[in-house]
């Protein structure tokens, strides 16, 4: 009896703590989430659940279809150790986790509201924050925002500025099963700036285009008319650098960007600059593609009064297509019309940054090593899906020229994939005048020194918007030249002056540490400080948008005109013009 009376003593002592550990419960913790306005929204919760001494914390995901980078967030509290975990789970099965993670910068003011409620409340960037806790008979501590630290009880919300952000909903408990609460491995460990970069670089869909490529005089021209994808090719001497690559259609949220750098590589002076886009390269229609290919002259060409020739600056029908039989590899091509390329970024390099850096030191400069230059597109995304022919030009003789690198960005502005829309974005190429085969023969647009130059344009009954985008660029000369001199642009539709637009920067002197070798004169200014008409040495020039809502349906024209000055010195004036017809259609829901 003696020996049964131990064993069973044992076994009590054993069966204590599992039945203990069987009784156990998770309870969870639902707390409704608002937005910036404090509407409660049921379909955005926090759970908290508890187990004993562990607790966790997340977001459950609502979307079907998240958008790629998406990653679910858990954070982990063990309050027997004191411990905070920050567990990040990414959709391409990596994960990692930032411990510990909180502030302790914040100092909270309390007032106790009764003998279980106290209200804690600080400043945070000017936003007044008031946390209310509620203790319990359990004495348990649950707090969905375990960044702002400890406190005792349960959150019951969370104001913001007056308004309700999270509120607690309502408590459930289930038995726990005899998994372990707590992950076996939280991932990869960093730190909190850095999971904060892996988030947001694994959320922007970054193609990179061009990478560190040369554009310089004496590049041979590939012979090569079946252009390869990802393959970067050299064209006007090598001043032209192209490439075919393929994009993916993205959902109407995501905001996209090029982002060009550049330095010189033996190029010491300001050029003009541009990344565009070719339409209808690679289809059966004539394209600007043709004229790369073989020469600017197979392009539409408009005759100034002067007798001089302008390839490829407006829509038409290509002399290609005119004398189709004499061109055998495009006799096949659709008669459709040629539409110019569409600029994404007109740029003008500075004076020698990188390659000159060391020839000239000034007092209280440092010179950049290269240009940076980002801007948006998203208003021209549906010429940026699918197959695209992508090109880069900067005008230059130099055998060494400039190195660039271009990448296309898009960032996302929700969580889901979603690719339906109720509009339709069409992209119209109306004008384009810069030059950009300059160096295999095209013309400088010089015809508004005789002449304005008109497209028309179609209006359809379901376009909601219309949209004109502008660039426009003044060059050539000093003094009475037009690079110096404001000229005003007019717009006018159908006849009648509707806009007037004078390209204008008078801040080029802030980009001095851009332009080491540019021109410094007696009088304390550089050359680049000089104001231009509508750029400066190391800038972008930004587009100019003309509202066009309300023309009534057909057919419409656009002439531009611009007081273009006289030829002087042996030198000209010219304008680098560029302008898109954005149209938002309206598409009819199916039944």
């Amino acid at each position: 009896m003696k020996y049964i009376s131990v064993i069973f003593s044992i076994l009590f002592a054993f069966l204590i703590p599992i039945c203990a550990i069987a009784q156990q419960k998770i309870e969870t913790y639902t707390y409704d989430l608002a937005d910036y306005d404090g509407e409660q929204s049921q379909s955005k919760v926090t759970l908290v659940e508890c187990y004993m001494q562990q607790q966790k914390i997340w977001t459950p995901g609502s979307y079907q279809h998240p958008i790629p980078g998406y990653c679910e967030e858990y954070t982990w509290v063990d309050q027997a150790t004191d411990s905070i975990y920050y567990q990040y789970l990414f959709g391409d099965g990596t994960y990692y986790s930032v411990a510990p993670l909180g502030r302790n910068d914040l100092k909270w003011d309390t007032q106790i509201v009764d003998t279980k409620t106290t209200r804690y409340i600080t400043s945070i960037n000017s936003n007044r924050i008031e946390l209310v806790f509620k203790r319990e008979k359990t004495n348990r501590n649950v707090n969905p925002l375990s960044y702002y630290g400890k406190f005792e009880g349960v959150m019951q919300e969370m104001v913001r500025n007056g308004l309700v952000m999270i509120k607690l909903n309502h408590v459930k408990s289930d038995k726990a099963d005899s998994s372990p609460f707590f992950p076996i491995n939280m991932g990869i460990r960093k730190k909190g700036r850095e999971i904060s970069n892996l988030q947001k670089s694994k959320m922007v869909l970054t193609t990179h285009i061009f990478e560190n490529e040369q554009i310089c005089w004496g590049k041979e021209k590939p012979t090569l008319t079946e252009i390869p994808f990802d393959t970067t090719l050299h064209y006007a001497g090598g001043t032209l650098i192209l490439k075919r690559v393929m994009l993916p259609r993205l959902p109407e949220h995501y905001q996209t960007f090029v982002e060009l750098r550049q330095r010189s590589n033996g190029d010491a002076y300001d050029r003009t600059g541009s990344v565009f886009v070719i339409p209808n390269a690679g289809t059966m229609h004539p394209s600007f593609l043709d004229a790369i290919l073989y020469h600017p002259d197979s392009l539409p060409t408009v005759t100034g009064k002067n007798g001089e020739r302008y390839q490829g600056i407006i829509p038409g029908i290509s002399q290609m297509q005119k004398y189709a039989a004499y061109y055998q590899p495009i006799s096949s091509f659709h008669p459709g019309p040629y539409f110019p390329p569409v600029e994404l970024m007109r740029f003008f390099t500075p004076f020698g940054v990188g390659k000159f850096n060391d020839r000239v030191y000034i007092d209280g400069l440092e010179w950049n090593d290269e240009t940076f230059y980002k801007q948006e597109v998203t208003d021209l995304k549906p010429l940026l899906e699918g197959e695209v022919w992508i090109g880069c030009f900067i005008g230059n003789y130099d055998g060494g020229g400039h190195i660039v690198s271009l990448d296309i960005k898009s960032y996302p502005n929700d969580y889901e994939w979603v690719l339906e829309s109720k509009e339709k974005h069409i992209i119209v190429p109306l004008v384009n005048t810069c030059n950009v085969l300059e160096m295999a023969g095209q013309n400088y647009g010089r015809i508004f020194g005789t002449d304005s130059l008109t497209v028309p344009f179609y209006v359809h009954e379901s376009d909601s918007t219309l949209t004109l985008r502008f660039i426009s660029t003044g060059h050539g000369g000093w003094g009475g030249g037009d690079e110096f001199n404001p000229k005003e642009n007019e717009i006018i539709i159908d006849g009648q002056k509707r806009f007037s637009h004078t390209p204008w920067r008078c801040d080029c002197g802030r980009y001095r540490e851009w332009n080491p070798v540019s021109g410094n004169f007696w009088n304390g200014l550089s050359s680049s400080d000089l104001s231009r008409s509508g750029w400066c040495p190391g800038t972008a020039t930004q587009p100019i948008y003309f509202d066009l809502s309300g023309l009534t349906p057909g057919y419409h024209t656009l002439t531009i005109a611009i007081p273009q000055g006289q030829p002087m010195e042996g030198g000209f004036s010219h304008w680098n013009v560029s302008a898109a017809l954005i149209k938002h259609t309206y598409i009819e829901p199916k039944d």
